[in-house]
């Protein structure tokens, strides 16, 4: 009776184990369907961040289509109605209290002046964009037909007085270097009587066109975009735009581009601004957006080249 006894306690023991190790395998196969397997990849948690850019006006299209890009692959990023001015009126609204996380200059003495004012943090500039200046007229004029496929019109064409003529005012970077190299055929007058590169392009409230072959034909506009559509509705003969201006805007032809080394050097200086929140986040996208092969691709197809190709 006891044998029998005993047997039936080692057996009811035994069913016990079994049951407890069964428990405690289902308790860790439990467990370890909750954890990460050690193959896959942990997902990064990220605050939500919103970055505010000043940039240049012709940087519009391009610049937004990047932003498109960016966000992509980094959802937690947002960009605030990037503000597109020229760059001189970029520095007024940064001068007038405007918040910005980012400023981009289509002039390197635009950037000074906002580093001199102390707008953006000087470490982190650096030379961004570079770009060329082109004579552009509209696509069915004349001019196009006759210089369109070489793209043979020169300063000196310019400087015969035959022609009305479009360029950025005073607070247009385009509009300084298309004035630099008008001084070097005798059609802009440097109030310090500097020509070329030496020249600041600026008029500074003169008739700096006045007893040369443009005098009473030179249309000063704003903008870029507005001296484009100067030529582009025939208003003017010919314009002095960017080149990737012609991508942004179409209706005009280019039927000259400017010596490189009639005027200062176009480039577009960027920083991240003194009083940016987001810092670091500003820093990521401009080193993301200068050396990802999509953002370049989608520079080059609105005509900038990057400073680093």
């Amino acid at each position: 009776m006891k044998k029998h006894i005993r047997i039936a306690v080692a057996a009811a023991c035994a069913f016990a184990m079994v049951g407890a190790f069964a428990l405690f395998g289902c308790s860790s196969n439990e467990q370890k369907a909750d954890e990460p397997k050690a193959d896959e990849p942990k997902t990064e948690q990220h605050e939500a961040v919103e970055l505010q850019l000043f940039a240049a006006n012709s940087l519009s299209k391009a610049m937004d289509a990047v932003q498109e890009l960016y966000t992509q692959d980094h959802d937690w990023v947002t960009f605030k109605d990037t503000q597109y001015l020229s760059s001189g009126e970029l520095n007024e609204q940064l001068a007038g209290g405007a918040y910005a996380d980012v400023l981009i200059s289509a002039s390197k003495g635009k950037m000074d002046d906002a580093v001199s004012a102390g707008y953006v943090d000087e470490a982190t500039r650096f030379d961004m964009f570079k770009n060329d200046l082109v004579m552009v007229t509209g696509e069915s004029s004349e001019l196009a037909t006759k210089y369109g496929a070489d793209q043979s019109f020169t300063l000196e064409d310019v400087a015969s007085g035959d022609y009305a003529v479009a360029v950025g005012d005073d607070s247009v970077p385009a509009g300084n270097y298309a004035n630099q190299a008008l001084s070097t055929v005798n059609c802009f007058v440097d109030p310090d009587g500097k020509t070329g590169s030496d020249s600041a392009g600026k008029a500074n409230g003169t008739d700096a066109y006045a007893g040369t072959p443009l005098a009473g034909k030179v249309n000063a506009q704003t903008s870029v975009g507005n001296v484009c559509k100067q030529a582009e509705s025939g208003a003017v003969d010919v314009a002095f735009v960017y080149s990737s201006d012609v991508f942004r805007f179409g209706g005009v032809k280019v039927i000259g581009v400017v010596p490189s080394d009639t005027h200062k050097k176009i480039i577009y200086p960027a920083a991240i601004c003194k009083d940016s929140k987001q810092a670091e986040a500003a820093q990521e996208f401009l080193d993301w957006a200068t050396t990802n092969a999509d953002a370049k691709k989608l520079w080059q197809e609105w005509g900038f080249e990057l400073v680093t190709e």
